[in-house]
């Protein structure tokens, strides 16, 4: 299918910040592709951090568009191609033997920029080589830049969006939540204001970070797993194993990690549950000697980004003794990925596991254009601190 429909807007930042999917297409036809024509201009490749701000993200779009674009009074080699758009790949293709010349995952776009009438599509492809000096630093990747001229560059830029948007509710629904309850409208004047909830969305729909794992066990044995909730915000609501028995078989399995997310238990939903319901659930399989769970391998640690435009803007929750004890629906910080009943570890670097109260409100507050904020469930917190003892399912 060919789409011709006029565009608007000026830039797509990826992952979309809305689960309502709203766009050019029609919501079948991304899941069956459609193809814009396109002229490709070329390539390049950036080193480029995994998730930088929208900002450095056009600022690399624009640096790809000017190494590719010839100079001005020369002219530009172009082949005609047409663009395929769907929910799992985007691919470009030879406008008249209809020959793939590229193939991408959906889930390795990292961003597409409309700048006038050129597109650029930016693709993450491995790993980069970091020099010594590096070794302990962010992870660096190799990012693919591919480079179109296009009279529908901002229309093909918001349906690559809403592909996305598209593939994201039909992550949601298949993991037993109404798209329509998650997220919230961004604020006005909040373009580039960041993703909804960092790289959750990114994280919970690559297929690699969902598995199921079968536990074997003794019957009347429990599972040997400590739960908690995943925190008001989080944009999969559901229990997160806080610690493992020593020796139980959860741990003999070798495939949980603290903080991984429990979302099913033998083909039945756990998500959006109270915590005492997912443990119910896990007690009632106690007597059988064969459980799969089907889990979101996550890190214990959450990285939340909140990006704030001006010093003036509030960041939208409360801290009382380092741990998030209220939220702003729909603010800055909820979009950012800060969730309620969550402990504070580090403020932009600084640890804040031993530090006043006074002080945390104060690096909170001195902190302009964006916070990054890490934290944990504050119940994993003082299990791993020896301050709480587990109570293992």
């Amino acid at each position: 299918m060919r789409v011709d429909k006029p565009g608007r807007g000026s830039r797509a930042d990826l992952p979309p910040l809305l689960p309502s999917v709203s766009g050019p297409c029609d919501h079948e036809d991304l899941c069956d592709g459609v193809i814009f024509g396109a002229k490709y201009l070329g390539s390049t490749q950036l080193v480029s951090e995994r998730n930088p701000p929208p900002s450095t993200r056009m600022a690399q779009a624009q640096e790809a568009m000017d190494r590719v674009k010839a100079p001005d009074g020369e002219t530009q080699p172009m082949t005609e191609v047409d663009l395929f758009i769907s929910t799992k790949r985007i691919k470009v293709l030879m406008a008249d033997s209809q020959e793939a010349m590229m193939d991408h995952a959906l889930q390795t776009i990292s961003y597409i920029a409309d700048i006038g009438s050129v597109l650029v599509i930016m693709a993450r492809r491995r790993l980069a080589r970091r020099p010594a000096s590096q070794a302990h630093g962010h992870r660096l990747y190799k990012m693919i830049c591919h480079v179109f001229h296009s009279d529908d560059a901002q229309l093909i830029a918001q349906a690559i969006g809403q592909a996305f948007a598209v593939a994201y509710s039909q992550f949601l629904r298949e993991s037993g939540i109404d798209p329509s309850q998650v997220g919230t409208q961004p604020s006005q004047g909040a373009t580039g204001s960041g993703y909804l909830h960092n790289g959750d969305l990114d994280h919970f729909s690559n297929s690699e970070n969902c598995k199921e794992v079968v536990i074997e066990k003794r019957q009347g044995e429990g599972l040997g797993v400590a739960l908690v909730e995943s925190g008001w915000g989080s944009l999969l609501p559901t229990a997160v194993i806080a610690n493992l028995l020593h020796g139980g078989p959860a741990e003999r399995s070798g495939s949980l990690s603290i903080g991984d997310r429990l979302t099913a238990i033998n083909g039945t939903s756990l998500v959006g549950l109270p915590l005492a319901s997912v443990q119910a659930a896990i007690r009632e399989v106690k007597s059988q000697t064969l459980v799969t769970l089907s889990i979101v391998h996550c890190p214990p640690v959450t990285t939340a980004i909140i990006h704030r435009p001006h010093a003036r803007e509030q960041l939208g929750f409360c801290v009382e003794d380092g741990i998030i004890c209220s939220l702003l629906r729909g603010g800055i910080a909820e979009r950012g990925g800060v969730r309620v009943g969550h402990r504070i570890i580090e403020i932009n670097g600084h640890s804040v596991v031993a530090t006043p109260h006074a002080r945390v409100i104060e690096l909170l507050t001195e902190a302009h254009t964006e916070v990054h904020i890490k934290t944990m469930p504050a119940t994993t917190y003082r299990l791993l601190t020896g301050q709480e003892q587990p109570v293992y399912l």
